[in-house]
């Protein structure tokens, strides 16, 4: 079997050739098993970011691993497996995001207005853990452009039209977000101070 012969997943050189991805494509409940245990860890984190809640990212990662699953077929191998894995995931919370939308279950994406104050650049200060935490308190508009904008690389452009947003909109929401972070950074530095 040659290196063609192998679809590449990440840098720690786990590979999964082509007969594992016939057994997915054959709805192969061992071979599932194997590749969401491989993929979840990595896969649940972007679900937690762009959720609201541990139920929310949940339902994000389980609908996205259907979707892997049903889509399995369609990949191509352009480009890494564990990026395509990714890609799915993110769609599917974009999906999950608009969908509670139109059922009316959150806020708006400009509902929530904020001035915007002076940068405040301490989020290196914090744990990934307090910094994740921070950001799903963020209303679902903010959190939803600030994750694809700065931890996913989307551009306002790319992120209007996944959202059906204007690019303003989304420059918008990314700056209200970064400014409700700083808010909440400075509120905790301030209550560690005085503790």
């Amino acid at each position: 079997m040659g290196k063609e012969d192998f679809y590449r997943c990440n840098d720690t050189c786990m590979k999964f050739n082509k007969q594992f991805i016939q057994r997915l494509i054959d709805d192969d409940k061992a071979a599932q098993r194997e590749f969401y245990h491989y993929f979840s860890a990595k896969m649940y984190g972007v679900c937690m970011r762009f959720a609201k809640d541990v139920d929310d990212a949940n339902d994000m990662m389980q609908e996205g691993f259907i979707r892997v699953f049903t889509h399995i077929a369609d990949f191509r191998n352009e480009g890494s497996l564990e990026g395509w894995v990714r890609r799915t995931i993110v769609n599917t919370a974009i999906n999950f995001y608009k969908r509670k939308l139109k059922k009316g279950n959150t806020v708006s994406i400009d509902v929530v207005a904020e001035n915007a104050d002076k940068s405040v650049y301490i989020i290196e200060k914090l744990s990934v853990d307090e910094l994740l935490i921070l950001i799903r308190e963020l209303p679902t508009g903010y959190r939803t452009v600030f994750n694809l904008n700065v931890i996913e690389g989307y551009t306002h452009k790319e992120i209007g039209k996944m959202l059906n947003i204007s690019e303003n909109t989304s420059k918008s929401q990314l700056s209200r977000a970064r400014t409700a972070l700083q808010k909440k950074i400075i509120a905790i530095k301030n209550k560690e101070q005085i503790e």
